[in-house]
């Protein structure tokens, strides 16, 4: 007779060693930036690939490996995040390439909540961008350490001063320099290393390759340099950095009170090098997640040696392999150790799920782990019906919840619907369900009057281009977003028990406070209110007696 195959062996605490190799890091930035050239030179000194794919590197046919939806790699944008993993220099790093399209800014924010660092980009030649002070104002909120690389000095840029002048006096941030560039655009060498006392210059060579790197101690750079006017202004600014600039205070800078400074050209590798062997020297390790609990409780984190396996989906991707119409779940694992076959309980619903097939991800490929530890991030594919949620925990041992992620205050509105006569309803409703399980836009639908066309709340225009686009491309049905005219959603009391709610709602429709207003419900039933201006959004949240307590968003309901 044939043996019954072993049970899933219990959960474990995850081993000290694997916990403290661990890194990982959100890259944050303005569109434009350099953000996709910088994570995949990252990758290439991580020996995770053997060419860089430039965006939109048609002349030989390659394409980033980080942006792998359609629509990214015909306009050289990044509108989703992908996970990326690498070993380098005995650490197990997962990058996490980020949106970097305001549009899709939620996205990032999620993003942000399963990392552990973040760098943020800066365009040397442009200085801070509106979208990098608004994602640093994210990565604050999520007191995580910000590392900076000031990205294109291969172009005609600012002053390194200036733009340390800028990020101190904006954030309000100390700023350590790591490297300072030797000149910039045609002029560009390399870059000094402070720590080191030494002269990185950089030569190209092969599209794609590895630049050329020559490595000099300062005393002895001049000739290399070859250029008087370029030595003279490196000595000058070697004497500003010893004299003018903090030292690097690695507890400021995992407090988030300052932030080190590197200066490079990701495009020619320029600074790449240095800023991953510092990051890895730096970076802080998987650290605890914060859980929800009850109004007034303390506060309560989760560490990463804890005994038990517990994690939590921070992003969902439909079509990963568009041959079967999958849905994947992106998990970042808080504690525990993850296995193979493990039998875990879907926090929400109290369902028990045997995690028999998991992934490592990297961009649009992915491998079968069998193992995973604390700061991995693992891809589950989501049960029919849609079982996972962005937020979602999943554990053994006694039930959690992290803290939640919320949502953005969502600015236009229509419903998606098909233009094709005859068009197929179920791939149609299929594609519906995938596509915003993902989280980008928000699902609504009118009190009272169901239609079997979905109201898409997006926080931008770009997203419901996005919809479209992928609903022909991966689902076969041409569709049309036919707008509405309000740019304003408030949720009603969403903390309350939904039937509590609504009665607020009822309420102040009774009193003729809602003249105007669009009746909506969400995913979960709770009310939403639709306006057409701010005038009357204020005058309702002034008016205490109607009790509606809107918000601009809302927490999923815990379950």
């Amino acid at each position: 007779p044939v043996a019954p195959p072993a049970p899933p062996r219990p959960a474990a605490a995850a081993p000290a060693e694997e916990i403290a190799r661990r890194r990982n890091l959100a890259i944050i930035s303005h569109p434009d930036a350099g953000k996709t050239t910088l994570t995949e030179k990252l990758l290439l000194y991580g020996d995770a690939i053997q060419q860089a794919g430039m965006v939109k590197a048609r002349a030989n046919g390659r394409d980033s490996t980080s942006d792998f939806l359609k629509m990214e790699k015909e306009r050289g944008i990044s509108i989703s995040s992908t996970c990326l993993t690498f070993e380098y220099n005995a650490a197990r790093v997962n990058l996490m390439d980020t949106p970097g399209h305001a549009d899709f800014s939620e996205d990032t924010y999620r993003t942000l909540s399963a990392a552990d660092n973040a760098v943020m980009l800066v365009d040397g030649g442009k200085g801070l961008e509106g979208q990098t002070k608004k994602l640093f104002g994210v990565a604050r909120r999520s007191r995580l350490p910000v590392f900076t690389f000031v990205n294109k000095l291969d172009r005609p840029a600012l002053s390194p001063w200036e733009v340390l002048d800028e990020i101190a006096s904006e954030f309000g941030l100390e700023t350590a320099v790591r490297t300072f560039p030797i000149g910039d655009g045609e002029r560009f060498k390399g870059v000094y290393a402070v720590e080191t006392d030494e002269v990185w210059l950089y030569e190209r060579t092969e599209r794609g390759a590895k630049a050329a790197l020559t490595k000099i101690p300062y005393a002895d750079s001049a000739a290399a340099i070859g250029d008087d006017e370029l030595v003279a202004q490196l000595a000058e600014d070697r004497e500003m950095i010893q004299e003018l600039t903090p030292p690097l205070d690695e507890a400021a800078l995992a407090s988030g009170a300052m932030t080190s400074v590197y200066f490079g050209s990701a495009m020619s590798d320029a600074g790449v090098e240095p800023f991953l062997d510092e990051f890895i020297q730096l970076g802080s390790r998987p650290a605890p997640r914060p859980l929800r609990v009850a109004a007034g409780d303390d506060p309560k984190k989760l560490a990463p040696d804890h005994g038990d396996f517990a994690g939590f989906v921070f992003k969902m991707q439909a079509n990963l392999d568009p041959k079967h119409r999958d849905c994947m779940a992106y998990v970042r694992i808080v504690s525990g150790t993850f296995e193979k076959g493990m039998k875990v309980t879907h926090a929400r619903t109290g369902r028990s799920l045997t995690l028999s097939t998991a992934t490592m991800l990297f961009g649009s490929d992915r491998d079968g782990v069998q193992e995973a530890f604390p700061g991995d991030v693992i891809g589950l594919n989501n049960p029919a019906g849609g079982l996972f949620q962005i937020g979602d925990a999943l554990h053994t041992g006694s039930k959690i919840a992290f803290e939640p992620i919320p949502s953005f205050s969502p600015e236009v509105f229509g419903y998606l619907r098909p233009t094709e006569v005859g068009a197929s309803r179920k791939s149609f409703n299929k594609g519906v369900d995938q596509l915003l399980a993902e989280g980008a836009i928000q699902r609504l639908s009118e009190r009272g009057n169901p239609s079997p066309d979905p109201l898409l709340a997006a926080v931008g225009e770009l997203q419901f281009e996005v919809v479209v686009d992928r609903m022909e491309g991966e689902y076969g049905v041409k569709c049309a977003v036919e707008r509405v005219s309000y740019t304003i959603a408030r949720w009603v009391q969403p903390e309350l028990p939904m039937d509590d709610a609504w009665a607020a709602v009822d309420a102040a429709k009774k009193a003729g406070a809602l003249a105007g207003a669009f009746y909506a419900e969400d995913v979960f039933g709770r009310p939403v209110l639709l306006f057409r201006n701010a005038f009357t959004v204020e005058r309702l949240e002034n008016d205490a007696e109607l009790g509606l307590g809107l918000k601009p968003w809302a927490l999923p309901p815990l379950g």
